[in-house]
């Protein structure tokens, strides 16, 4: 699969879905960001309106866990290909999700979440070039 999206603006995209209160991601996720999570972490995830709509009577924190376990796989697939730096991870989203929450966390965390994606993205795509090479 080749990913065409490596650049997203996560902070802007997580800015967005915390003022529409998670509705964005909805959306959002529903135009390819679920399917290409599955083809990367390997697996069919559960749907991100599954997890929304289970959130609503915890308050989200449901959601939340959802998408910090989401973010934990992701920094293991970065880290099995090899990808260093500043990554994504269960504690980052959750944290910066919680008490981060009155200073854009959800933006923050998000951007993070997102970099870490794009980083992945790229590097598979690089993968996909070589190996067609």
């Amino acid at each position: 699969m080749r990913f065409r999206h490596t650049h997203r603006p996560g902070f802007l995209l997580g800015l967005i879905d915390f003022c529409t209160a998670g509705l964005f991601f909805l959306v959002y996720m529903r135009l390819g960001l679920q399917d290409e999570l599955d083809e990367i972490l390997g697996r069919r995830t559960q749907r991100y309106w599954v997890a929304y709509l289970l959130g609503i009577p915890t308050l989200f924190i449901y959601t939340l866990v959802w998408m910090a376990r989401i973010a934990e796989e992701l920094k293991a697939r970065a880290l099995a290909l090899g990808i260093g730096g500043r990554l994504t991870s269960f504690r980052h989203m959750f944290d910066w999700n919680v008490f981060g929450l009155l200073l854009f966390g959800p933006a923050v965390a998000t951007r993070r979440f997102f970099d870490t994606l794009n980083k992945v993205e790229a590097e598979l795509n690089a993968r996909a070039e070589r190996e067609q090479a």
